[in-house]
């Protein structure tokens, strides 16, 4: 088989990475192993089933696993203040940033449901193979995800509106 349907897949893995990372290179990094390991363990993958699923399972695991080792072995990022500044100086991206923020606060279960829903537009059933979690959890964690956002944003529907004082 060629490798035309997995190249296929990776402006969805990088735009997943992106959002699971916060980093335009860790992310980078996260879509190079993911390949490196779906293309050593191609022969695994089942002729029929779903191959964006099988990638994006390979890469939460991943994910996983590089975030547990970074619990663990901590390191400094080396030019963060850099990064931050380029950001400020974009206000068109302002509300994407606030996004990003809000999204990176949020627990680790409910960003990586969040965006397999929201962004990468998997069906809750795919969602829940690609994590390895029941049905239910994964429309919970939705759920909760979502109310989180809403509070963080300020966009939560019971948080009264500002009034306006004369």
């Amino acid at each position: 088989m060629s490798d035309r349907p997995i190249e296929e897949q990776i402006p969805r893995l990088r735009r997943y990475a992106r959002a699971l990372t916060g980093d335009r290179n860790a992310a980078d990094d996260l879509v190079q192993d993911t390949l490196e390991r779906a293309l050593s363990r191609f022969h695994l993958w089942r002729q029929g089933s779903d191959l964006r699923a099988w990638l994006f399972t390979i890469m939460h695991n991943i994910y996983v696993n590089q975030t547990r080792s970074r619990i663990r072995h901590p390191h400094e990022a080396l030019d963060e203040s850099a990064a931050e500044k380029l950001h400020a100086s974009e206000p068109d991206w302002a509300e994407l940033r606030d996004i990003d923020d809000a999204l990176a606060r949020l627990p680790g279960e409910q960003r990586a449901v969040l965006l397999l829903v929201g962004l990468e537009q998997f069906t809750y059933e795919e969602a829940a193979r690609v994590l390895d979690i029941p049905l239910g959890t994964v429309m919970s964690r939705l759920s909760r995800g979502r109310e989180r956002l809403r509070v963080m944003l300020g966009t939560d529907p019971r948080t009264p509106g500002l009034k306006v004082v004369k």
